[in-house]
């Protein structure tokens, strides 16, 4: 799909953190964008609400919801490319309610697959998650990494991405999984390690309460992992089709480390104090995740521009300046746990 001008781009989850940043950039580059938000009672739509009224007047915006197959279909036609985003994120909430996790990103996404394959979409772009590794085996990890599911959300996505590449075996559904790494930066919510780190210490939080310090991660800025997402649906098909693809930074730091790199930028001192209620259980906790982001480079030409520990902290800074605006900081509660 080498021009995203000629039909509407589907996204799915529009309304959330990656997803809106999806759709600014999809707009950038001049496409016609269709964005699926969650329905709400409020006929809000998420984080698409504080874009321009400019920008938001060119998107067509449908509330609906992906557990249900009609409106899956209603969404997908007319389009010709599907980026499909929408799920249940939270690890902590999936210990407590696994079936929502089920219901929404293995059902929604045999929905949107379904839809798909009957209305003859040109692309399908399954977003999937380094959670799906579990912790590293051998690093980085490259996508021939076996699969091990320490949580129910990343059982619920392995599901998901399975559906996704056997609908490209049986019915030649054409589809691509993009597999971001940790992804950070403005609208994340605050269930995220960053946005909790960044929000207590601008609240003026004696001790940053947090979970374990020792796991480490690659933390990808949203910006690259928009720009990947895209470039998986514009890549050649020969290239990418039936193909998974990692976005990672290439970059691993401790959680420890990371909460001093932001302490440093905010200004403050940082005091770090673990919280039993934000620990997973023992054998959930992934202690270890960094990218081999080679193929997405050799497939789509991406390269992280947030890369390696000067461009975290680039990123970080670009994040903590766009939470000090007390517009945004106000719509996090910095002090409640969030599931």
């Amino acid at each position: 799909m080498s021009s995203l001008s000629k039909s509407p781009v589907l996204v799915t989850g529009a309304d959330g953190f990656i997803g809106s940043h999806v759709v600014e950039e999809l707009l950038a580059q001049r496409a016609r964008v269709r964005a699926l938000v969650m329905y709400n009672a409020f006929n809000s739509w998420g984080w698409l609400d504080r874009l321009p009224e400019a920008v938001r007047a060119s998107i067509e915006v449908v509330a609906g919801d992906i557990r249900d197959g009609d409106c899956a279909r209603r969404a997908v036609k007319g389009c010709g490319g599907v980026l499909h985003l929408a799920a249940l994120i939270a690890i902590p909430f999936s210990y407590d309610a696994p079936e929502a996790y089920v219901d929404t990103n293995v059902k929604g996404t045999l929905n949107l697959l379904l839809a798909a394959r009957d209305l003859g979409v040109e692309r399908f772009v399954q977003t999937s998650t380094s959670e799906v590794y579990g912790t590293a085996q051998s690093v980085p990890i490259d996508e021939r990494h076996p699969l091990n599911a320490q949580s129910p959300y990343a059982a619920s996505k392995i599901g998901a991405d399975q559906m996704a590449l056997a609908f490209h075996d049986a019915f030649a559904t054409p589809v691509t999984i993009i597999r971001p790494f940790n992804t950070y930066g403005p609208r994340q919510s605050a269930r995220a390690v960053i946005p909790t780190i960044i929000t207590q210490l601008l609240a003026g939080a004696g001790a940053v309460r947090l979970g374990a310090l020792h796991p480490t991660r690659d933390f990808s800025f949203v910006r690259d992992t928009a720009q990947g997402l895209i470039a998986g649906l514009r890549a050649p098909a020969e290239r990418v089709l039936g193909e998974v693809i990692n976005l990672g930074s290439g970059f691993e730091i401790s959680i420890g480390d990371l909460a001093r790199e932001i302490a440093e930028i905010v200004g403050v001192k940082l005091i770090a104090e673990q919280d039993p209620a934000r620990l997973r259980p023992d054998k959930s906790e992934v202690e270890r995740l960094w990218s081999d982001n080679s193929k997405a480079a050799r497939l789509l030409g991406w390269r992280p521009r947030y890369g390696g520990l000067d461009g975290l902290r680039r990123g970080l800074g670009e994040t903590v300046q766009w939470f000090r605006d007390p517009a945004n900081l106000g719509a996090y509660k910095s002090m409640a746990y969030n599931r």
